[in-house]
């Protein structure tokens, strides 16, 4: 059978009732509810009980039943071997075994083993037991995954020294990237709550034509929990609750599945509140002073002070607090001949968030910004996607995915001794449509062809007000006049179409090869116009751009024997310059990006290999990828003239002209090694290592976002109800030479600063310990302990601003009724 070997099965008596049977948890022997059993076409489904029972009554002798759940691995058995050699079924916890299946490299499952492309997945348990405060800080625990942060409500993935609108996250099949997203470090990777995902999967680089512009880096799919009809009406409830010491962390979700036999529910809502955030005491680096908080802002929307307060604690960093809250909601509809309706309503919703770099940043010794922060950051999301099954000439099964995004965001600032505060509104409203088909040509030797189209339309609307404070003593009481303010985008409204189509194709060369091809169209269309001219008045304010561009991908996948498999990739990837690149205004440490509207699209051309390795009957893996990216046309932030002119006044000051132009090639390499496996019966292991560099071939200037050396160690055993380990998170030196200083992305400046050398010292090497356990308490109730940065190292990862959590101590309830 197709996933007999992953399974273990033990028969352990004869029940009274042969129509029935108990699927249990082979360690800890407890029941598991909520496994689905079906046939073939699906039109037969079944759920387990609390107990783990199951009625498999309705199924014919002679059919094939699948038996499901997000956290097990799958398996397919005749109901005639269930009935008659059967009462009891064990199932074996993904986890623990290797021969993983894949959905994002093809929009289908895919196992591991005929995939070329480096991958990675991070399941509902892993996820669990990271007890991530944020999205954010699940992706840092992912192999080859770099998250940067400005502010502590926030977190910038980064993939093979690629981020913001260089990578493309998706949820559930649909593009979070909009056409605002921006060049640097991006914020919107925590607007999906970790406490509602089902499964992070990574694909690095630009090799999947599924996903096509954005994908230069690589592409982040989170696939959020999904609901699953039941002949038996059941209704089953979930909870998970957390509290975390270093910065007064509660968090608490609920969600409840509704399972009838014609329809399902799944509904969540998650909720966490972030206080000051302290940082760690013991400094192994020797910056005795590096990253402490001497003095903060303590304005309000309604208190004026024009000087900042002395910190009674340094290492508590002040004004990062915010709240979150995230809801999900699905709705399943199976229809007849195996099709199938998913309707998905997502809403996450912020406080206000301060940004931290912006708060902290000095000018003529003393802060700069009395307020600066982010108004509440919204991301609805409803979609409705149609499964299909068909026996047609060029078509086995396929779906189409409708959806509608509307992101809302802001900037409010107010400088020291001033009373103007400005105002900056983003709203952008996409509307997409996708569709993926995928056909079997001959089951026998695995020949798979897919194909699809993506639509997707983008309305930015920019705005932005001027408010003179009218003040007494401490107190606002109100506004006493107006000033204009200069829009972040284009102020007559701006709009970004994207439209695409693709194919690809899969085919097993005999038993050892899997050759993977494929190509895909995008073209892209941009308008945009200015009306304001108070302050930047451009030589054409009404622009239409239009890019089309092909990009290709071959894949080779290589099996000598069943322990080895060697991989190759060669692709192309495309981005075209969206609302961000070309038309925003903004200013950043006395830099004034201005549009610039003859920016062009930016190629990049990969080549990666890759060995795997596999020990003990695939319970084991050593995985090494290398990889070669050239950037053509690439687009960096430099020195601009607009109008002629170098400088312009901008909110009162005079600040230098900057513009995302093109420049000429440059390469991205790299290398990551990765580690799993069963050491033994008990005892589990993971270790990952990434390497990148990256340097402009015209310039000769190291490109922005390029990581230092990190990785992570790993050991954990499990037994009965106990699972317990230890960690270790790594981050090597990045010297101040290694940085790009031209765009500022980097952020040097948040580096040590030695004064005898008058010179920045660069990022310092640092590691951290850390502990976990997760205890079944009962077969409803599981508690997780963590103790993260157990020596309370003091650090910031690459270009963050804000200082990493000292030691923590978190506690995790979950519960599921």
């Amino acid at each position: 059978m197709k996933f007999l070997n992953l399974v273990i099965i033990v028969l352990i008596g004869h029940f009274s009732y042969a129509q029935k049977c108990v699927i249990v948890d082979k360690d800890s022997e407890f029941p598991i509810s909520n496994v689905q059993v079906t046939n073939e076409d699906r039109s037969i489904s079944v759920v387990s009980d609390s107990n783990g029972i199951v009625d498999i009554s309705k199924f014919g002798d002679f059919e094939l039943l699948t038996i499901r759940h997000v956290s097990y691995v799958e398996l397919e058995l005749l109901k005639k071997q269930i009935k008659r050699e059967f009462t009891t079924i064990f199932l074996q916890y993904k986890s623990e075994l290797l021969n993983e299946v894949f959905l994002s490299a093809a929009m289908e499952d895919v196992e591991r083993t005929r995939i070329a492309e480096e991958i990675a997945v991070f399941s509902n348990k892993d996820i669990q037991n990271a007890v991530p405060q944020t999205s954010a800080d699940m992706l840092a625990n992912i192999p080859g995954v770099k998250v940067q942060k400005t502010q502590f409500g926030g977190g910038s993935p980064v993939l093979r020294g690629m981020e913001a609108n260089r990578i493309l996250l998706v949820v559930d099949g649909v593009r979070m990237n909009n056409a605002i997203y921006r060049k640097g470090h991006l914020q919107n990777a925590i607007t999906v709550a970790p406490s509602i995902l089902d499964k992070t999967e990574v694909i690095f680089g630009p090799s999947s034509v599924v996903y096509g512009s954005d994908a230069l880096g690589g592409v982040i799919h989170y696939y959020t929990r999904r609901p699953e009809v039941s002949e038996r009406n059941n209704v089953n409830l979930e909870f998970l609750g957390r509290y975390s010491t270093v910065n007064d962390e509660k968090t608490v979700n609920a969600g409840v599945e509704l399972q009838f036999e014609k329809i399902a529910s799944f509904t969540s809502i998650s909720h966490s509140s972030f206080g000051d955030l302290r940082m760690g005491k013991y400094r192994p680096h020797g910056f005795d002073n590096w990253g402490l908080q001497i003095e903060y802002s303590d304005n309000t929307d309604s208190y004026y002070n024009p000087e900042p307060i002395p910190n009674e604690d340094p290492t508590v960093q002040r004004n990062v607090g915010y709240q979150q809250t995230d809801i999900l909601q699905k709705l399943f509809i199976p229809l007849e001949k195996g099709n199938d309706l998913m309707f998905n309503l997502q809403y996450s919703t912020s406080s206000r968030i301060n940004r931290f770099d912006k708060l902290t940043e000095y000018k003529d010794n003393k802060l700069r910004f009395a307020e600066w922060y982010y108004g509440p950051q919204d991301r609805l999301l409803f979609s409705t996607q149609f499964n299909l099954k068909a026996d047609k000439k060029w078509l086995d099964k396929g779906s189409f995915v409708a959806a509608y995004q509307n992101i809302k965001e802001s900037r409010i600032q107010r400088k020291f001794d001033s009373f103007d505060r400005s105002s900056r509104f983003e709203k952008v409203q996409v509307f997409s449509l996708n569709g993926d088909f995928t056909k079997n040509f001959d089951p026998v030797v695995n020949r798979n062809f897919s194909y699809g189209f993506e639509v997707a339309y983008n309305d930015v609307n920019s705005t932005s007000k001027g408010d003179v404070l009218d003040v007494q003593g401490n107190d606002i009481i109100g506004v006493k006049d107006n000033y204009v303010v200069q829009t972040r985008y284009p102020d007559g409204g701006s709009s970004y179409l994207s439209s695409a189509i693709y194919a690809s194709y899969r085919q097993d060369i005999g038993k050892k090869s899997t050759l993977n091809t494929g190509l895909r169209l995008t073209n892209t269309a941009l308008t945009a116009k200015w009306v304001d001219t108070t302050y930047i008045t451009l030589p054409d304010p009404d622009i239409q751009t239009m890019n089309t561009s092909v990009t290709l991908t071959a894949g080779y996948a290589y099996k000598p024997n069943l322990n080895w498999q060697i991989n190759g990739v060669l692709s192309s990837g495309f981005r075209s310059p969206n609302i961000d690149d070309i038309g925003k205004v903004r200013e950043k440490n006395g830099d004034v990006t201005v549009p610039n509207v003859d920016l062009e699209p930016e190629f990049a051309y990969n080549f990666e290999a890759g060995i795997l390795k596999y020990f003990d009957q695939k319970k084991s893996y050593l995985g090494i990828t290398s990889y070669y990216t050239l950037l053509d046309n690439y687009i960096v932030r430099a020195p601009f003239e607009l109008n002629g002119e170098t400088e312009i006044i901008y909110d009162g000051e005079l600040a230098n002209v900057v513009a995302n132009v093109n420049k000429g090639s440059a390469y991205i390499a790299g290398a990551t090694m990765t580690f799993k496996g069963q050491l033994t019966n008990t005892w589990t292991a993971r270790a990952s290592l990434t390497y990148t560099q990256g340097m402009a071939y015209d310039t000769k200037e190291p490109l922005s976002s390029i990581p230092p050396l990190f990785g992570n160690l790993e050991f954990s055993y499990v037994r009965n109800r106990i699972e317990t380990g230890v960690n270790m998170m790594y981050n090597g030196r990045k010297k101040a030479d290694d940085y790009n200083i031209s765009e500022g992305i980097d952020n040097i400046e948040q580096t040590p600063y030695i004064l005898e050398d008058d010179a920045y010292y660069g990022s310092p090497t640092w590691y951290t310990l850390n502990y976990f356990m997760r205890i079944k308490t009962s077969r409803y109730v599981d508690l997780l302990i963590n103790v993260d940065n157990i020596m309370d190292h003091h650090y910031k990862e690459f270009a963050s601003a804000i200082s990493a959590p000292g030691r923590n101590f978190s506690f995790t309830v979950i519960g599921t009724f």
